[in-house]
């Protein structure tokens, strides 16, 4: 009886979990209306000061075991926000990318292609970093560095103003 309880709430747990991870892959139609308008800033130094090691280890090293670990944890929920505005970020491109992959100019359509794989691989590094993040922020010795989102980040901002000299969308390399 206590097995079956158990495995309904970690069923209904992890069903609001993902619940709640797919409202961050979510994109409305109007996207293409105004890209820069569903976009959110996300400081890329910030975020990588966040998710260092080095700093972590420092913090450990100069914080007592309960400052540290709220402390650390605060650092995980931030870092939990800057992956979800990627994420977000990368939604609305994919958009944009699928908008311009038919564009007449093959290096544009080409571009476009590009920056589409670039948002769709960053999306699922961010799926993939959100719940070891969680998971961190439970169990604050594990160690977690989520670089593949922060590197992935910086080469789709790159791949947007490679488009937006080609395929022009206002504000959007700005946004980023």
């Amino acid at each position: 009886m206590t097995i079956s309880i158990i495995l309904v709430v970690f069923a209904f747990s992890t069903l609001w979990f993902f619940l709640r991870l797919g409202r961050v892959f979510a994109v409305t139609p109007r996207v293409l209306e105004n890209p820069a308008e569903h976009l959110r800033t996300v400081d890329v130094e910030a975020f990588r000061n966040l998710i260092d090691p080095d700093e972590e280890q420092y913090l450990r090293d100069h914080l007592r075991p309960a400052d540290f670990r709220r402390i650390q944890r605060e650092r995980l929920h931030a870092a939990v926000e800057y992956i979800s505005c990627a994420a977000q970020n990368a939604s609305v491109l994919v958009r944009l990318g699928e908008a311009a992959r038919s564009h007449p100019d093959p290096a544009t359509a080409a571009a476009a292609e590009t920056l589409v794989k670039t948002a769709v691989q960053l999306r699922l590094y961010a799926l993939q970093a959100i719940p070891r993040l969680y998971v961190a922020m439970v169990l604050p010795g594990r160690r977690v560095a989520p670089l593949r989102v922060a590197e992935s980040y910086e080469l789709v901002t790159r791949q947007v103003v490679l488009l937006g000299l080609r395929y022009p969308a206002e504000g959007v390399s700005a946004a980023l």
